[in-house]
Protein backbone atom coordinates (compact mmCIF):
# COMPACT_ATOMS: atom_id res chain seq x y z
CA UNK A 1 0.00 0.00 0.00
CA UNK A 2 1.19 3.47 -0.85
CA UNK A 3 -0.17 6.72 0.52
CA UNK A 4 -0.31 9.30 -2.26
CA UNK A 5 0.30 12.95 -1.56
CA UNK A 6 -3.09 13.78 -3.05
CA UNK A 7 -6.72 14.12 -2.08
CA UNK A 8 -9.43 12.88 -4.43
CA UNK A 9 -12.68 14.14 -5.90
CA UNK A 10 -15.25 11.63 -7.02
CA UNK A 11 -17.45 13.34 -9.59
CA UNK A 12 -20.91 11.86 -9.98
CA UNK A 13 -23.68 12.83 -12.38
CA UNK A 14 -27.05 14.15 -11.30
CA UNK A 15 -30.38 13.37 -12.91
CA UNK A 16 -30.08 16.63 -14.88
CA UNK A 17 -26.86 15.36 -16.44
CA UNK A 18 -28.52 12.04 -17.33
CA UNK A 19 -31.45 13.93 -18.86
CA UNK A 20 -28.98 15.85 -21.04
CA UNK A 21 -27.32 12.57 -22.14
CA UNK A 22 -30.68 11.06 -22.99
CA UNK A 23 -31.65 14.16 -24.99
CA UNK A 24 -28.59 13.70 -27.22
CA UNK A 25 -30.21 10.70 -28.89
CA UNK A 26 -33.89 10.64 -28.03
CA UNK A 27 -35.27 7.14 -27.58
CA UNK A 28 -38.52 5.77 -26.34
CA UNK A 29 -38.95 4.09 -22.98
CA UNK A 30 -36.51 1.40 -21.93
CA UNK A 31 -33.58 2.61 -24.04
CA UNK A 32 -33.04 5.72 -21.92
CA UNK A 33 -30.15 5.66 -19.48
CA UNK A 34 -30.98 5.79 -15.80
CA UNK A 35 -28.97 7.64 -13.17
CA UNK A 36 -27.72 4.31 -11.81
CA UNK A 37 -26.32 3.41 -15.25
CA UNK A 38 -24.33 6.62 -15.54
CA UNK A 39 -23.16 6.68 -11.91
CA UNK A 40 -21.20 3.49 -12.54
CA UNK A 41 -18.96 5.53 -14.82
CA UNK A 42 -18.09 8.24 -12.33
CA UNK A 43 -14.66 9.84 -12.51
CA UNK A 44 -12.10 10.23 -9.75
CA UNK A 45 -9.78 13.23 -9.97
CA UNK A 46 -6.63 13.35 -7.89
CA UNK A 47 -6.16 16.85 -6.55
CA UNK A 48 -3.69 18.59 -4.24
CA UNK A 49 -4.12 17.70 -0.60
CA UNK A 50 -6.97 19.78 0.81
CA UNK A 51 -7.18 20.31 4.54
CA UNK A 52 -10.23 22.56 4.86
CA UNK A 53 -13.64 22.79 3.20
CA UNK A 54 -12.81 26.36 2.21
CA UNK A 55 -9.67 25.29 0.35
CA UNK A 56 -11.60 22.53 -1.40
CA UNK A 57 -14.38 24.91 -2.42
CA UNK A 58 -11.85 27.42 -3.77
CA UNK A 59 -10.05 24.72 -5.75
CA UNK A 60 -13.25 23.33 -7.26
CA UNK A 61 -14.45 26.85 -8.17
CA UNK A 62 -11.11 27.46 -9.89
CA UNK A 63 -11.18 24.19 -11.87
CA UNK A 64 -14.91 23.53 -12.35
CA UNK A 65 -14.91 24.36 -16.07
CA UNK A 66 -12.12 21.88 -16.80
CA UNK A 67 -13.97 19.15 -14.87
CA UNK A 68 -17.31 19.97 -16.49
CA UNK A 69 -15.83 19.91 -20.00
CA UNK A 70 -14.15 16.56 -19.31
CA UNK A 71 -17.41 15.06 -18.08
CA UNK A 72 -19.39 16.40 -21.06
CA UNK A 73 -16.74 15.22 -23.53
CA UNK A 74 -16.88 11.70 -22.07
CA UNK A 75 -20.45 11.49 -23.37
CA UNK A 76 -20.39 13.81 -26.39
CA UNK A 77 -17.28 15.00 -28.19
CA UNK A 78 -19.15 17.44 -30.46
CA UNK A 79 -19.11 20.63 -28.41
CA UNK A 80 -22.00 21.99 -30.50
CA UNK A 81 -24.20 19.46 -28.70
CA UNK A 82 -23.17 20.71 -25.26
CA UNK A 83 -25.32 23.06 -23.21
CA UNK A 84 -25.01 26.62 -24.46
CA UNK A 85 -23.69 28.09 -21.21
CA UNK A 86 -20.98 26.29 -19.28
CA UNK A 87 -20.98 28.04 -15.93
CA UNK A 88 -20.87 27.32 -12.20
CA UNK A 89 -24.64 26.96 -12.10
CA UNK A 90 -24.58 24.22 -14.75
CA UNK A 91 -21.73 22.46 -12.94
CA UNK A 92 -23.81 22.38 -9.76
CA UNK A 93 -26.90 21.14 -11.64
CA UNK A 94 -25.04 18.44 -13.59
CA UNK A 95 -22.46 17.12 -11.12
CA UNK A 96 -21.99 16.38 -7.46
CA UNK A 97 -18.64 15.89 -5.87
CA UNK A 98 -17.47 13.76 -3.00
CA UNK A 99 -14.15 14.61 -1.38
CA UNK A 100 -11.69 12.14 0.10
CA UNK A 101 -8.82 13.54 2.13
CA UNK A 102 -6.59 10.51 1.55
CA UNK A 103 -5.69 8.68 -1.64
CA UNK A 104 -4.14 5.26 -1.15
CA UNK A 105 -2.78 3.03 -3.90
CA UNK A 106 -3.55 -0.61 -3.13
CA UNK A 107 -1.72 -1.96 -6.17
CA UNK A 108 1.55 -3.31 -4.80
CA UNK A 109 2.76 -4.57 -8.18
CA UNK A 110 2.33 -1.91 -10.85
CA UNK A 111 4.07 1.42 -10.53
CA UNK A 112 2.02 4.58 -10.94
CA UNK A 113 2.29 6.05 -14.41
CA UNK A 114 1.64 9.59 -15.49
CA UNK A 115 0.03 10.31 -18.86
CA UNK A 116 -1.62 13.40 -20.30
CA UNK A 117 -5.37 13.05 -20.81
CA UNK A 118 -6.61 13.57 -24.34
CA UNK A 119 -9.90 13.00 -26.13
CA UNK A 120 -8.89 9.59 -27.48
CA UNK A 121 -8.37 8.28 -23.93
CA UNK A 122 -11.87 9.40 -22.97
CA UNK A 123 -13.36 7.72 -26.02
CA UNK A 124 -11.50 4.47 -25.32
CA UNK A 125 -12.98 4.46 -21.80
CA UNK A 126 -16.48 4.93 -23.20
CA UNK A 127 -16.15 1.95 -25.50
CA UNK A 128 -14.91 -0.49 -22.85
Amino acid sequence: MKLLNRSALSVRPTQSFVDWINALEPTVGDDDLALEDVERESTVYLIPEMDTPENLQAFVRERYLEILETELRAWEEDERQWPETLDWSLFQRFLRIEHSYLAIDLDDEAALEVAEVDDSMLLETDQD
